[in-house]
């Protein structure tokens, strides 16, 4: 039996009190990262340059003695890789050259995408060797429609219209994009395991925009055929999911597609969906960014309801979207202690 708190919730054990980590966590919020974005080059440079990204990757596990460590990365580096322009501005998001045609999807390229994420392995190698015993490392990816919806939209959007238009629209080819995101996920991933990472995360963010027809055959499925994937490739190493908004559909997506555990957003009532998932299936979340911004007695009620929530469960202790940047380091210390306590 692993002495990992984390890798014993995947396994299905009740830890008490839950491991944590806080997605986001290494990042914006914390003075010391500043200090590096300040005098480093452009976002995806700190991602794609080991010496860079993992001390970035290191610094909460170091303030905070987190149960895991995330890649820091972006579900943006992969259509990067693959061949797609890809540029963060500040104040803005990302922004991209919109693939809308068949063209646009043909200049894409999986040969250039494995070379171009070869420093993130080296960063996954680099970290696992400096973590503390106790401390997990988490890989991750974006899931194949949320990393669609911007590769189409060229960026953020309110609705992601285009994105519905080309599944709706143009099937053929919005399918063919999937799977060459299904298909350029899975060697991701396996390449993060391979470099060390313990567990993967698949963050599928817009995944509750979609209809339930819509929900399966973009969301479910093809993080069913990533899962299958890996599981073959890697047995043993677990799968978080993360379909973001799915509401009454975390229960469906859990089953279908086989993930170890189920990463609950902020609107969602944790003893309602924990009641829907299966046994096997682990909880993780899912505390309210801005009760976290707030601190003190918020902070901790909210804290509390989801413990109270998910007691006798498996359960990753964490928030229900990313930490917000303008976050007191302090009060993430506060809610770290607040657990422990229990």
């Amino acid at each position: 039996m692993t002495s990992k708190p984390i890798l014993r919730v995947l396994e299905g054990e009740a830890v008490w009190p839950p491991p944590v980590w806080l997605m986001r966590q290494a990042g914006r919020y914390l003075p010391e990262y500043r200090a590096i974005k300040d005098s480093s080059g452009g976002f995806i440079a700190r991602c794609t340059t080991p010496d860079l990204a993992t001390e970035i990757t290191l610094q909460p596990v170091r303030r905070f003695a987190m149960d895991a460590a995330i890649l820091f990365s972006d579900i943006l580096i992969l259509p990067w890789a693959l061949g797609q322009d890809v540029a963060f501005k500040d104040g803005h998001g990302p922004v991209l050259t919109p693939i809308r045609t068949e063209a646009d999807l043909a200049a894409l390229s999986f040969a250039r995408a494995v070379d171009a994420v070869a420093p993130v392995m080296e960063t996954v190698r680099r970290v696992r060797a400096a973590l503390p015993e106790a401390c997990t490392l988490i890989g991750f990816a974006g899931a194949p429609f949320t990393v669609a919806c911007y590769m189409i939209e060229g960026g953020g959007s309110r609705d992601f219209a285009e994105t519905k238009r080309m599944a709706f629209g143009a099937p053929a080819l919005f399918a063919r994009l999937m799977d060459v995101l299904v298909q350029s996920t899975i060697t991701y991933l396996s390449a993060q395991i391979e470099a060390g990472a313990e567990t993967v995360m698949l963050f599928d963010t817009w995944a509750g925009l979609l209809s339930p027809l819509q929900f399966r055959l973009h969301v479910v499925e093809p993080a069913r055929l990533i899962v299958e994937a890996l599981n073959a490739r890697h047995p043993g190493v677990k799968v978080i999911g993360f379909p973001r908004l799915a509401g009454m559909y975390a229960g469906f997506y859990a089953e279908q597609t086989g993930v170890d555990c189920v990463a609950l957003d902020t609107g969602t009532d944790p003893a309602q969906a924990a009641a829907r998932l299966p046994d096997s299936v682990a909880v993780q979340g899912n505390l309210d960014p801005i009760a976290l911004l707030t601190g003190g007695a918020a902070l901790r009620a909210e804290t509390l309801s989801i413990l109270d929530a998910l007691a006798g469960r498996p359960h990753i202790f964490n928030l229900g979207h990313g930490i917000l940047p303008q976050t007191d380091p302090d009060h993430v210390a506060e809610l770290v202690e607040f657990l422990r306590s229990r």
